[in-house]
C-alpha cells in the first residue's frame, strides 16, 4: 500500500523536577542544601530512513511522545534526561505545521532529520538558589513542560525523470523496460494505481524515473486522484509526456496533449518550470504518416519529440541514451515559493492567558504552572520569588488592567487566590 500524506500529534518530554534536599551528615546537623537537578525531556525528531519509500507507518498510529525527564535527588544527584523518540520517515518527506500550513522541513537525503518538538528543561535543584543571604533555600524550580505539535507529512518522490500522460498512454510498459521495476501491465485503463519508481542504468550513470499514475482532465482541481499524484511531479527535473498516437478511444492525440498540459499548469505552472519531452508510444499501430503528423505539429511548439513503440521496442534505445544524458546535466527544481517562505517567531518568555471564568478571572498556561509547582508557600522566601516573578512576568498588571479589585478572588492554574495590590 503506498501511503504518501498523513497527518501526525507528536509531544516532546517534560523536564523532571528540580529536589529540595539537605544534607545529613555525622556530627552536622543541618547541612547546606544538595537537591539536584531534574533531567531534560527528550526531543522528537524526524529522520530519514533510506530504505523506506511509504509513510504507511503513520496510517493508524497517529500520536506519539517522547520520554519524560527524571526528577533529580539528594546528593546533588541530577535526574536521568528522557530519551529522544525517533520517527523515521521516506527520502522526500516534507514536514509542515498542521496549523499555519509552513515549511518545517523538507527532508531528502537518508540520515537528514529535524527536532520538530523540543524536550523540556529540567527545574533547578534548591542547591542552585543558596547564596551568602539566602543558606537554607526550602524551594526549587519545576521542570519546563514539553511541546506538542500537529503535523502534516507529505511525501513528495526524488525522482530525476518522472512519465505523466493519460492512462493507458504506456507509461508501465515503458519503465519496466528501461528499469528493473515491475508494474502491473494490463489492457485497460488506470491499471496503475499508485506511484512506481525505477534506476535506469546508462553507461554507468544511474537515475531515478517515476511512473505517475495516468491523469484526467479536471486532475489540478483534484479530479480523479488529482492532487495526490501531481504532487510527485514537483521534485521530478525533467518530465516525459507519453502520447499514446493510436487514438484507440477516438480523439486526437494531440487534443489529449494540449489537456495534460492544461492540468500541469493549473497546476503551481509545472508547464512552465519543468522541462519536458514528449513521447510518441505505440507507432507500431498507426501509419507513419501519422506519426510525422503528430510528430511535426508538437515540435513546432518547441518540445523534443521522441517516437516509439514500448511493445516492439523500436526507437527506445536512442529514447534511453538520450535520457541519460539529459537528466545527468539539468539542476535539481527547487521549491515553490509559496513554501520557501521562512516564519520567525519571537520566543515567548511568558506563556499564560488571562480569561473570566463565571465570575473569576484565571491565569492559565505553562508559565504559571510551572511557577506554582516550583513554590513551597510554607516557605517565606519561595513566597517572595513566587510573588516577584508574578509581577515580572506582567500577570499582576493584567489582572489589574482587566478590572480584578483588592481581596478579589482569582484562579492560578485552577487555584484560588486572594488577590492584593
Amino acid at each position: 500500500m503506498f501511503f504518501d500524506h498523513t497527518t501526525i500529534e507528536v509531544r516532546s518530554g517534560d523536564g523532571g523536577n528540580g529536589c529540595v534536599s539537605f544534607r545529613r551528615e555525622k556530627f552536622i546537623p543541618n547541612g547546606g542544601p544538595d537537591g539536584g537537578n531534574g533531567g531534560r525531556g527528550g526531543d522528537v525528531i524526524l529522520r530519514v530512513d533510506g530504505n523506506l519509500n511509504t509513510l504507511q507507518e503513520y496510517r493508524f498510529k497517529h500520536y506519539f511522545a517522547a520520554e519524560n525527564g527524571a526528577p533529580g535527588k539528594g546528593k546533588r544527584m541530577a535526574g536521568k534526561s528522557g530519551d529522544n523518540l525517533i520517527l523515521t520517515v521516506p527520502p522526500g518527506t516534507l514536514v509542515f505545521h498542521s496549523g499555519t500550513k509552513e515549511l518545517i522541513a523538507d527532508l531528502r537525503e537518508d540520515g537528514d532529520e529535524v527536532i520538530v518538538a523540543r524536550g523540556g528543561d529540567g527545574g533547578a535543584g534548591n542547591m542552585c538558589f543558596a547564596n551568602s543571604v539566602r543558606q537554607a533555600p526550602r524551594f526549587a524550580k519545576a521542570g519546563k513542560e514539553g511541546e506538542t505539535v500537529k503535523l502534516d507529512l507529505e511525501l513528495r518522490l526524488l525522482a530525476d525523470a518522472a512519465l505523466i500522460g493519460f492512462p493507458n498512454a504506456g507509461k508501465s510498459t515503458l519503465l519496466s523496460i528501461l528499469t528493473a521495476a515491475k508494474p502491473k501491465i494490463a489492457a485497460y485503463p488506470f491499471t496503475t494505481l499508485q506511484p512506481m519508481l525505477g534506476v535506469v542504468d546508462v553507461g554507468g550513470s544511474r537515475f531515478v524515473l517515476a511512473d505517475v499514475p495516468g491523469l484526467i482532465e479536471g486532475a489540478a482541481d483534484g479530479a480523479g486522484m488529482g492532487h495526490d499524484f501531481l504532487r510527485h511531479v514537483e521534485r521530478a527535473r525533467l518530465l516525459i509526456h507519453v502520447v499514446d498516437i493510436s487514438s484507440f478511444d477516438g480523439t486526437d492525440p494531440i487534443d489529449r496533449f494540449h489537456a495534460i498540459n492544461h492540468e500541469l499548469a493549473c497546476y503551481k505552472k509545472l508547464f512552465e518550470k519543468r522541462p519536458q519531452w514528449v513521447v510518441l508510444n505505440k507507432i507500431d499501430l498507426v501509419p507513419k504518416e501519422e506519426v510525422s503528423r503528430v510528430q511535426s505539429a508538437v515540435e513546432q511548439m518547441g518540445f523534443r519529440v521522441f517516437a516509439l513503440s514500448a511493445a516492439t521496442m523500436e526507437g527506445v534505445l536512442d529514447f534511453k541514451n538520450a535520457l541519460g544524458q539529459e537528466v545527468a546535466s539539468l539542476p535539481f527544481p527547487e521549491l515553490d515559493d509559496t513554501e520557501m517562505v521562512k516564519t520567525y517567531r519571537l520566543e515567548k518568555k511568558y506563556e499564560y492567558t488571562v480569561t473570566k471564568k463565571e465570575n473569576l478571572y484565571s491565569v492559565d498556561g505553562p508559565y504559571i504552572r510551572e511557577l506554582l509547582m516550583s513554590t513551597n508557600f510554607n516557605d517565606t522566601e519561595s513566597f517572595r520569588h513566587f510573588q516577584k516573578k508574578i509581577n515580572e512576568s506582567g500577570i499582576h498588571d493584567a489582572l489589574v488592567n482587566a478590572g480584578v479589585q483588592e481581596g478579589d478572588d482569582i484562579l492560578l492554574d485552577g487555584a484560588a487566590f486572594e488577590f492584593f495590590f
